[in-house]
């Protein structure tokens, strides 16, 4: 049996990505991008990831860094570490790629790896989504995949916060 690359491998920096992506545009290979802090895991994000990567050969997460999330999400967030966080995306078989960003936005990491194809979930607009116009300037896609409704990290941490008589385990 065949070994897949271990899920460390798959954790890049943002040149190794772009380096990916070059490689594999030279073998006419197409690259999705999507990102988010994916801070607990769950059924809605594996929807939306399965779907991102229906879109291309090639599927590359950016990853809020732990900084990054605070800003964002408030001082109790992450849950996680971007370490875990980062390890349980890339050991998802779909996932070809995780990459770590620092800013509030991902636009600087697409401009860098230039995918040719930007997922996002919900009920964006192109004109809405960090890296659109860099992707759509390039000859790229935006694609805005559906919610799977009833999941929700934020809905899932005040399920956990919840006192034992209110709720049912």
């Amino acid at each position: 049996m065949k070994h897949p690359l271990s899920f460390f491998d798959k954790i890049v920096t943002a040149q190794q990505a772009q380096q990916l992506v070059q490689r594999w545009r030279l073998f006419g290979q197409t690259t999705v991008f999507t990102n988010g802090v994916f801070d607990l895991l769950h059924e809605g994000h594996l929807f939306s990831l399965s779907e991102a990567a229906k879109e291309g050969d090639h599927l590359i997460i950016g990853l809020n860094a732990d900084a990054s999330v605070k800003k964002l999400k408030g001082p109790n967030r992450p849950i996680q570490s971007e370490s875990s966080r980062s390890k349980l995306l890339a050991a998802l078989p779909f996932v070809d790629a995780v990459v770590l960003f620092e800013s509030d936005t991902p636009a600087e990491l697409i401009e860098r790896i230039e995918p040719d194809v930007l997922v996002k979930g919900g009920d964006y607009t192109p004109e809405q989504i960090a890296g659109a116009e860099s992707v759509l300037k390039r000859g790229g896609r935006i694609v805005i995949n559906p919610i799977l409704e009833g999941f929700s990290t934020t809905a899932l941490i005040q399920k956990m916060q919840r006192p034992e008589a209110e709720g049912s385990s």
